[in-house]
Parts: structure tokens; sequence; C-alpha cells
């Protein structure tokens, strides 16, 4: 068995037009968060717990955001093509459980879908728990949305 840990942090966009997608779902906002792909916390964290558990290189070294043919790319993409990765190193995901740390907007309504979402490309169970940063820090001033996942992978069968 390996466990593998993630984190991912972005900062609320300038960009009136930027959606917020969360863990593969869009969530209603007033702001989407900043970054080079379409900035989903949820599933970068995801994919960085999954690439350690395999002793592979962060989800930025093998999707770097100087790469243009990633530019405002799907997370969800992204995180299949982590999972071929994983599955070439010889394992498979068991589960996951991911912890976003978010202000605002109100992200319970939304949980379902995003464990749907990222369990339907896992192919494992997924765990998404919402918590506020309280008003303490950068989180807490809703200065941006960060995310906390752990993943559990097993050696593929005939691996």
């Amino acid at each position: 068995m390996r466990v593998g840990q993630g984190f991912d942090v972005h900062p609320f966009s300038d960009d009136p037009t930027r959606r917020l997608v969360l863990g593969g779902v869009a969530v209603p906002s007033a702001r989407g968060l900043a970054g080079h792909s379409d900035a989903d916390v949820v599933a970068h964290a995801l994919a960085d717990a999954l690439l350690g558990g395999a002793g592979l290189e962060d989800l930025g070294a093998q999707f770097p955001d100087t790469d243009p043919a990633t530019a405002g790319a799907d997370s969800l993409v992204l995180l299949r093509a982590v999972l071929g990765l994983v599955r070439q190193a010889g394992l498979v995901p068991l589960n996951a459980d991911l912890t976003v740390v978010a202000e605002q907007p109100p992200l319970a309504p939304h949980l379902p879908a995003m464990r749907a979402a990222l369990g339907a490309v896992v192919g494992a169970p997924v765990s998404v728990k919402a918590k506020r940063g309280e008003g303490m820090g950068a989180l807490g001033r809703a200065e941006g949305i960060a995310c906390l996942a752990v993943a559990l992978l097993a050696p593929l069968e005939g691996a």
C-alpha cells in the first residue's frame, strides 16, 4: 500500500469572466480562481496526492504552467492523465479524502456532485469535505481557496 498527500491553493481572480470550478463542478460564484488551467484546487490537490503516492513528480512538473497546451485546461482531463501515470507506475487508487478550505461561497450543496465527479474519474471512493478559515489568514479573508488531499494506492493486480 502507498499513501500520498496533496495540497493546492489559488487566489481569486480579478477576471469577472472566470468560472469557479471545484472538484470538476462549476460552483455559482461572483469570482473564479486565478490559474493557468481552470484552477480547480480540489482536482489539483487530488492529482498531487495520487502522484505523491506513486512516487512521481507533482502536477506542476507533469503539466507546467508554461505549457500553452494546458492553458485553461479542464482539470478533470489532467486528473485522468495523472491516473494513467499512476497505473503505469503499477498502482491503482483505493480511496481519497479531501478537505476544501473556503470562506465563500458556501460549498455544502455542491459536495455530493464533487464526490461523484471525482469518484467517476478516479474509479474509487472520494470523500470531499468543506471547512472555513474562520476569518483567519488569507483563506479566512476569502482571498482564495485551498484543498488538502490524501490518497491510498495499492499495487495493480499482476504488477
